[in-house]
C-alpha cells in the first residue's frame, strides 16, 4: 500500500508553455498526493489535450505528427502531470502478460493505476449490440466468475501490484431479467467479493439507482469494498450520493465523475470531442468533488478521484478548477 510522501518528485517534467497552466496543475497534483489523494483521467489518449498535458514535437515523425507514436507513448508524458489514471480500456479485454508489462513501464515508479474490471465478469447479460456477435443479448455465463476473474485477470496483475491502486467493478444498469430485486444481485455478489485476493483494492460502480441502499452498502462495507460515488446520466447526483450516511464503505473512498445528470454518453461524445475545451461547466459536480477532496483531507483517507472529458468536455480542466484556490 501507498504511505505518505510517496509522490514526491514525480512531477519533474518541464512546464508546457502557454494558456494552460500545465506545471501549476502537476504541482497541486503533486501536493494532493502527499496527502493521498489521487486525482486524474479516464484514460489519456486524447489528441485535445494536445498543448495542455501534451507537446506536439514530442510526437513527430519525419516532421509530421504521429499518431501512432502518440497513442503508444504519450502515458509517458500525461504521468508528468498526473499521479493516476483509471484504465477504462480494461472493461473491454483481458490484457496479456505482454501488454501489462509495457503499460506499467510507461510510468515512473510511484504512478497508480486503477483498472475497470473486464466486462466478461460484471456483465449479467451481453447487450444486443454487434460488438458482441452470437453473444450479444445472451445470459453471461461468466458473471461474476471468481475462478476467471483471478486466473485471468488478477494472475497477470499480481507482478504490478505497485502500481495497482484499485480494482473497479462496473455494473451496467441491471433490468429485470437480470435481477428482479436488490437481494438477487446481493446473493450472487456477496460471495462474489468475499472471494477476492487480498493484494488490491477493490470498488464497485452501480447504475441502478434504487440499488443505492442500506443492504447494498452494508454488503460491501462486510468486505472493505468502496462504493464509486459516480456522475452517470440514470443515477443521483454526486451530492445526494456523498450524503448518504452509509455510502463510505471503506477506509479509502472512490469517484468517477462521468457525465451529467441526464445526458446519454452517446449525445456527449458527439458534443465534446475531440474534447479540447471544457463546454458544459458543471459547478455542482464541481463543488461535489471538492467536498470529496475536503472530507478525506480532514480524515486522512486515500480518495481517487477521476474525471472523463464527457463530464464537461476537457477533463484536465475541470480537474484544474478542482485544485485552484
Amino acid at each position: 500500500m501507498e504511505q505518505d510522501g510517496l509522490f514526491d518528485g514525480l512531477f519533474d517534467g518541464p512546464d508546457n508553455p502557454g494558456a494552460f497552466d500545465t506545471g501549476g496543475l502537476a504541482a497541486k497534483l503533486r501536493q494532493l498526493a502527499a496527502e493521498n489523494i489521487l486525482i486524474g483521467g479516464s484514460s489519456w489518449k486524447y489528441e485535445g489535450w494536445l498543448g495542455q498535458i501534451y507537446r506536439r514535437q514530442r510526437y513527430l515523425s519525419r516532421g509530421k505528427f504521429s499518431k501512432k507514436l502518440f497513442e503508444a507513448d504519450c502515458l509517458r508524458e500525461y504521468a508528468e502531470t498526473f499521479p493516476t489514471v483509471c484504465g477504462d480500456f480494461a472493461f473491454y479485454q483481458f490484457p496479456t502478460e505482454e501488454f501489462w508489462r509495457r503499460l506499467f513501464g510507461l510510468t515512473p515508479e510511484h504512478f497508480r493505476f486503477a483498472f475497470k474490471v473486464p466486462e466478461q465478469i460484471t456483465c449479467k447479460v451481453f447487450p444486443a449490440h454487434p460488438r458482441y456477435g452470437a453473444a450479444g443479448g445472451r445470459d453471461n455465463e461468466a458473471f461474476l466468475d471468481s475462478r476467471m476473474f483471478q486466473d485471468m485477470f488478477v494472475r497477470p496483475l499480481l507482478p504490478h501490484r505497485q502500481k495497482t491502486a484499485l480494482l473497479i467493478f462496473e455494473f451496467g444498469a441491471f433490468g429485470r431479467r437480470s435481477f428482479a430485486s436488490l437481494a438477487e444481485f446481493l446473493d450472487r455478489l456477496d460471495p462474489f467479493l468475499a472471494s477476492l485476493p487480498p493484494e488490491f483494492r477493490y470498488a464497485v460502480e452501480i447504475r441502478n439507482p434504487g440499488f443505492l441502499d442500506k443492504d447494498y452498502f452494508a454488503c460491501l462495507r462486510s468486505h472493505g469494498v468502496a462504493h464509486v460515488y459516480n456522475a452517470w446520466s440514470k443515477m443521483p447526483e454526486l451530492r445526494y450520493q456523498i450524503a448518504i450516511p452509509d455510502s463510505v464503505t471503506a477506509c479509502f473512498l472512490v469517484c468517477r465523475a462521468l457525465l451529467r445528470h441526464g445526458r446519454v454518453y452517446e449525445d456527449a461524445v458527439a458534443a465534446f470531442a475531440p474534447y479540447r475545451e471544457v463546454q458544459d461547466p458543471n459547478p455542482e459536480a464541481r463543488e461535489s468533488m471538492r467536498v470529496l477532496i475536503g472530507r478525506a483531507r480532514e480524515n486522512k483517507e486515500f480518495l481517487f478521484l477521476f474525471v472523463n472529458n464527457r463530464l464537461e468536455g476537457n477533463a484536465p480542466s475541470t480537474i484544474l478548477s478542482l485544485v485552484e484556490p
